[in-house]
């Protein structure tokens, strides 16, 4: 072989190669992220995180009132600020708007190899696994921060119930 077929080879290969790594790297179609965040059942996961964003806030709700009895007028008001704070989250979690940024980020994120790999394994056993176990991881994990988090959130009311304090017994010194 002489050194002008070599060099048309090399060529070839460069541009073959290239080729293939940009088709690797393309963006994801929109049809196919739809696509990936059906099989993913992403829907269900965004369904499945404001059940939790209600239960958490009723957890609080129960917590902020620490088992005292509250007039009916009081247990009125928390319904209704509950409700509302459900409908709010409703409102920013609605699945028609939630999908075009999901689209959205995915294509920035996943070339279309990537999200094809995807939808294949969402549709084998262990994807579908995948897929049925994660509200339960995710509630888990919810409980186990809970726990971590709650002595954290009880020792900065503490310090914020200090910091007052000390400001009250300021202004007493000054006017007193």
């Amino acid at each position: 072989m002489n050194k002008g077929t070599l060099t048309v080879i090399s060529l070839s290969c460069a541009i073959a190669l290239s080729a293939g790594s940009a088709a690797d790297n393309s963006p994801a179609s929109e049809a196919s992220i739809k696509q990936l965040l059906e099989v993913g059942q992403v829907h269900k996961l965004v369904d499945t995180t404001m059940e939790q964003m209600d239960a958490y806030m009723k957890q609080i709700t129960q917590q902020a009132v620490q088992g005292q009895r509250v007039s009916p007028e009081t247990q009125k008001y928390i319904d209704r600020a509950e409700a509302e704070m459900m409908a709010a989250v409703r409102e920013v979690l609605d699945w028609k708007k939630l999908e075009p940024m999901y689209v959205r980020v995915y294509q920035k994120t996943f070339t279309q190899e990537e999200v094809d790999g995807l939808i294949g394994f969402y549709k084998t056993p262990t994807g579908q696994a995948l897929l049925t176990k994660m509200p339960a991881v995710m509630q888990n994990t919810l409980n186990e921060m809970q726990q971590i988090v709650q002595p954290m959130m009880q020792r900065m009311q503490q310090m914020q119930q200090q910091i007052v304090a000390e400001i009250e017994a300021e202004k007493k010194k000054k006017h007193g």
